[in-house]
């Protein structure tokens, strides 16, 4: 457990050199993994924009006179459209008034779908055809994924939580741990001089008993020889 701790504390020192940890904790230079992250927002911002220029120009606009893709029977309230987390410089934004966060976005969106019949058109009131929803469900939940571990995962790729997380463990719990490892070390200590002595007490009491078993032995045999001796002398 102590060189646990220290093999941790050096990897978090020195996180490019040759240490203990180096093979099971593969991790890439922070530049990739910022440039991942970027392109992750990149992503969010691309689905969060695509989903609300289709509530703008598609869902929520007064239908043509004529059925066509942007005519599909579309009526009722207008839906709303999903807040973007990020501005076009992939910097963080502060949601709007009236805008759904990405996480709830589906649940809401529900209201607002209609029934279609065979040709998708709506039959009921609705701004959004059941595939319309199914598509826009999905692109919301990718993007409410994307920024919710979007930024964990890039300090998974450059080892940044590992390392914030080895930091913390060795602070707050090594020195404890170090120190009742030795006080159990001194007690498996102690416990092993104990059974060492036991053993040498049980030797001495073992040889004592033979001992004296060879003693009685050798009296028995003295007084049987004498009482031999005294009958033929009589």
């Amino acid at each position: 457990m102590g060189d646990t701790c220290v093999a941790m504390d050096e990897w978090v020192q020195n996180p490019t050199a040759h240490t203990a940890l180096d093979d099971i904790l593969p991790c890439i230079d922070h530049a990739t993994a910022q440039e991942t992250l970027f392109q992750t927002k990149d992503v969010t911002f691309q689905l969060v924009d695509t989903v609300n220029k289709i509530i703008t120009n598609v869902a929520n606009i007064d239908p043509p006179p004529f059925p066509g893709l942007l005519n599909y029977n579309q009526s009722g309230p207008l839906v709303p459209t999903l807040c973007n987390p990020l501005n076009a410089d992939k910097t963080d934004r502060k949601c709007q008034d009236g805008e759904l966060d990405a996480s709830n976005a589906a649940q809401i969106w529900k209201a607002y779908v209609c029934q279609v019949s065979a040709n998708d058109m709506c039959t009921t009131v609705g701004r959004l055809t059941p595939k319309m929803y199914d598509q826009m469900s999905a692109a919301a939940n990718v993007s409410s994924g994307l920024t919710y571990y979007g930024a964990f995962l890039a300090g998974l790729m450059d080892c940044s939580f590992v390392r914030f997380t080895f930091t913390r463990v060795h602070a707050d719990h090594c020195p404890e741990l170090i120190k009742y490892s030795k006080w159990v070390y001194i007690g498996l200590t102690m416990v092993s001089v104990a059974v060492m002595l036991s053993l040498v007490l049980w030797v001495l009491y073992a040889r004592e008993r033979r001992h004296r078993q060879y003693t009685k032995l050798a009296v028995a045999a003295s007084e049987h020889t004498s009482l031999a001796t005294e009958t033929e002398l009589k």
